[in-house]
């Protein structure tokens, strides 16, 4: 704490100990030493005239350190307190825990219940609007009249395109662990098309039995069939798919901006993962691993770039996009920008990639150079190889059957059976997950109230 000092007492001070005093004041150090010592002088005048004392600027001082140190002091204890809470919320799940697991579960079901019954209550008049637009369509759906025959295509038509925009909105919604929908819908669904199209030599099946099963047409056909004309036959299916991944990368977006509008903290432990991220870049930037500078990279591209950063993201295979939704949700970056360049990106640009690397894989040439390559496998080869030829064989013999009958062999591959189990399997898991991340949710819920009290 220093003294207030006379004019005498300055002058007899040297130039560079009157510049140390005016650098601690963050006042100006240029100049003659008349001119330090005339600056240092008006500078305690000041300090005197609104009572900010050396002694005073001293005790305010010590009172900021203080308030500060005990700000920090509390934000550690916070963030070991979340910590502990993220530690054994991982420790929520049914293999580990499955009487709480089971409670939190139905819990965060009702709440989640009555929260939504709640804001349809809020909102009267749109209820009412849809129900009276789908009792409009149930009357026209049942009433007879020439109408009849647009209403069954336009059903058809309706009913394809929301089973692959659902299969999509699975695939991405952050449910449990994600359903992988396109390992096994829609990528089987395009090979499958694939390899018909090169053994019927054409991409006009009979409708119906397609889409539910395919068979080629009876009359021969000869055309070219080039990686296009496949594209262009699973081209809605695709694009419906890469709409509903689209679409379940909302959720993510509207929390985030909706916690940013409220001034909340936004209570997601990917955000708060992101925050030490950012946080440990600054202090051990050589300490993260590839995984945490992958998500911080996402984070900054899309915070930076904007549009064509989404688009970037949303266009490649990205298990961390969902920090990119929560990344312009916390930025409020407008809806549609959000939407559109992960629209453009998942149901165009990524979706077309997916088909060109399925079509490419599943080519007739290129089907039987990996059977062949197989079977040139030491010992194992000709085990192997026959199981993946006699489904080849079966496929290519029901592709001929006629609409309404069954074939022979239908049904009989072991590659098939396993491919079901591991489907059944996949789903299993992932109703699991479901079970498990609500429970987490629930706990989160009950956390968040007790620090709020």
């Amino acid at each position: 704490m220093s003294k207030l000092l006379t004019e005498d007492e300055l002058r007899t001070c040297t130039v560079s100990n009157l510049r140390a005093q005016l650098k601690k004041k963050k006042l100006g150090t240029n100049g003659k030493k008349d001119v330090l010592v005339r600056r240092l002088l008006d500078s305690q005048k000041k300090m005197t005239k609104s009572g900010k004392t050396p002694l005073a600027e001293y005790l305010k001082q010590r009172k900021s350190e203080s308030e500060d140190a005990n700000g920090s002091v509390n934000k550690v204890i916070e963030k070991r307190q979340r910590e502990m809470e993220r530690r054994l919320r991982e420790k929520i799940v049914l293999w580990r825990s499955p009487v709480t697991t089971l409670k939190y579960f139905i819990l965060e079901a009702s709440t989640l219940f009555t929260l939504l019954c709640a804001r349809l209550y809020g909102r009267k008049k749109s209820v009412m609007l849809v129900l009276s637009f789908i009792t409009f369509l149930v009357l026209v759906y049942y009433i007879e009249g020439a109408h009849q025959k647009t209403v069954a295509s336009m059903e058809k038509t309706f009913l394809w395109c929301a089973y692959w925009v659902g299969l999509g909105i699975l695939s991405s919604v952050g449910l449990g662990t994600g359903l992988h929908t396109f390992l096994l819908y829609l990528g089987p669904h395009i090979a499958a098309v694939t390899l018909a199209a090169y053994e019927c030599m054409t991409v006009d099946f009979p409708e119906p039995p397609y889409p539910t099963e395919i068979v080629c047409p009876e009359e021969e056909s000869s055309k070219y069939i080039s990686m296009w004309t496949i594209i262009s036959k699973v081209r809605l299916e695709a694009f419906m798919w890469g709409a509903g991944t689209a679409i379940g990368e909302l959720p993510p977006y509207f929390m985030a901006r909706a916690a940013r509008l409220s001034g909340a903290d936004l209570d997601d432990d990917e955000f708060e993962e992101i925050e030490e991220l950012i946080e440990e870049k600054k202090t051990h930037p050589d300490d993260m691993s590839f995984l945490e500078k992958a998500k911080l990279s996402v984070h900054n591209l899309v915070q930076r770039v904007g549009f064509f950063g989404i688009l970037l993201c949303a266009s490649i295979p990205n298990p961390l996009f969902d920090l990119a939704g929560i990344t312009c949700g916390h930025f409020l970056i407008p809806f549609w920008t959000f939407f559109g360049a992960t629209l453009i990106g998942k149901a165009i640009i990524k979706m077309h990639i997916q088909q060109i690397f399925v079509i490419f894989l599943f080519s007739e040439h290129h089907v039987d150079t990996v059977v062949s390559l197989i079977g040139k496998i030491p010992k194992f080869g000709p085990t192997l190889q026959t199981p993946f030829k006699d489904y080849l064989t079966a496929q290519k013999t029901k592709l001929h059957h006629k609409p309404g009958t069954s074939s022979s062999k239908e049904g009989g591959n072991i590659l098939a059976w396993i491919f079901e189990k591991v489907v059944m399997v996949m789903v299993a898991y992932f109703v699991l997950s479901i079970i498990n991340s609500m429970a987490q949710n629930y706990h989160k819920r009950l956390c968040k109230a007790k620090r709020n009290r």
